[in-house]
């Protein structure tokens, strides 16, 4: 009979165990998930800001171009030219860094997802096995159950003798 009960309590330990396992996946995988969520609200804000360079960078070439043009007007039109060039280079300069990290960022991203589908796997193979457990535990208490009543009646046959 003690060894029915050490066997129970380690069958609920287990199952215990199991769920907390469990809760601890669950907690991981929205972790992952709000995770995902920035890194995707970044490639979005980072994708935004770099077609804001990139047009930025289509109105300074326009206006480079018109400046080229005006350079035959005067000197004062040439360093002014040179001006815009140094600010399209430092355009294009934060529009490469941009791509860069937007590359950066979409990589995370994809093993953010690899890392999500793996733990989203683990939780339902850990759920599989509790609700195994579980079955198991509901069949050794009908077993206990079962094993006791007739114990009991036993007791009672051996008492009435």
């Amino acid at each position: 009979m003690d060894a029915i009960k050490k066997r129970m309590e380690a069958l609920r330990l287990e199952a215990e165990e199991s769920s907390t396992k469990a809760d601890e996946l669950k907690a991981q995988v929205n972790k992952l998930e709000t995770e995902t969520t920035q890194k995707e609200q970044e490639v979005t804000s980072l994708s935004h800001k770099n077609q804001v360079l990139e047009a930025e960078v289509e109105k300074l070439e326009a206006l480079v171009k018109t400046y080229k043009d005006e350079a035959g007007a005067g000197a004062q039109a040439g360093s002014q030219a040179e001006s815009m060039q140094r600010k399209i280079q430092v355009l294009e300069e934060e529009a490469e860094e941009s791509d860069r990290t937007i590359r950066e960022l979409n990589e995370k991203l994809r093993q953010t997802d690899v890392k999500s589908g793996h733990y989203e796997r683990k939780v339902q193979a850990l759920e599989a096995a509790r609700d195994q457990w579980e079955t198991k535990y509901e069949e050794k208490s009908k077993e206990y159950e079962k094993v006791k009543k007739e114990l009991d009646d036993f007791v009672n046959e051996i008492g009435n003798i």
